[in-house]
């Protein structure tokens, strides 16, 4: 019985050890991102608030997927309402803020320029270093006993880091992507209309044109001299 005994307790010790670099691992800070579209009528003007923390970051990146011209007003203003950022009639763009102050920056589309013309925009906003209560370099106080164990938990941490990150990445691009197609598919659907209208426009011209051309040239023909009898 001893050595069951002795294999069941080196079994806890290892999995308190994991258990604790698990609670550490999931203790860190990570970057979060949203993204949202919406219909913006025409000679209107939304805004949309985001809470920040001080030393902290955010992305935002957006695009006009449909409407005439494909095109928007943009900005961005601090909490005490600094502008940081403005666009000017532009279909797309991205802007980083690195924020200097807590409270509600805001960040506003402005269609006020165009009179009948419906946008329909999308945006993704990305959000980093929103948690700084602990100290990053904290974890290491609740390691204990590493020697025993051939682990290196530093590289670990990169390695989840770095898979993290480059998975982060490649969601965004597919949203991206994603945004990116929906504005040519509308792009597409608005020629194709454009084309079917034009193309009966000009059948109705050339059906109109060919029965004058018709009428003229029998009219050429016909004789208009009266017979007597």
């Amino acid at each position: 019985m001893e050595p069951v005994r002795m294999v069941l307790c080196l079994l806890s010790v290892f999995i308190s050890l994991v258990s604790d670099r698990l609670v550490v691992l999931a203790s860190f800070s990570q970057a979060t991102d949203s993204d949202f579209t919406f219909s913006l009528p025409a000679g209107r003007k939304e805004c949309f608030y985001q809470t920040m923390k001080k030393e902290a970051s955010l992305e935002i990146e957006y695009q006009v997927l449909d409407g005439a011209g494909l095109d928007v007003d943009f900005s961005i203003s601090s909490p005490s309402g600094q502008l940081l950022f403005s666009d000017q009639r532009k279909s797309d763009g991205v802007h980083t803020v690195e924020t200097h102050e807590d409270g509600d920056y805001v960040f506003c589309f402005d269609n006020t320029f165009s009179s009948i013309s419906e946008k329909l925009v999308f945006f993704e906003l990305i959000l980093d270093n929103m948690d700084q209560e602990e100290d990053p370099d904290n974890w290491k106080e609740h390691i204990i006993g590493t020697d025993s164990l051939d682990m290196k938990l530093e590289d670990i941490m990169d390695t989840i880091n770095n898979v993290k990150s480059r998975l982060g990445k490649s969601m965004q691009i597919q949203t991206l992507l994603r945004a990116f197609e929906a504005r040519d598919r509308n792009l597409q659907e608005s020629n194709f209309d454009r084309v079917n209208f034009w193309s009966v426009v000009n059948l109705f011209v050339m059906m109109v044109v060919s029965a004058v051309q018709v009428y003229l040239v029998r009219s050429l023909f016909e004789d208009k001299r009266k017979i007597r009898t």
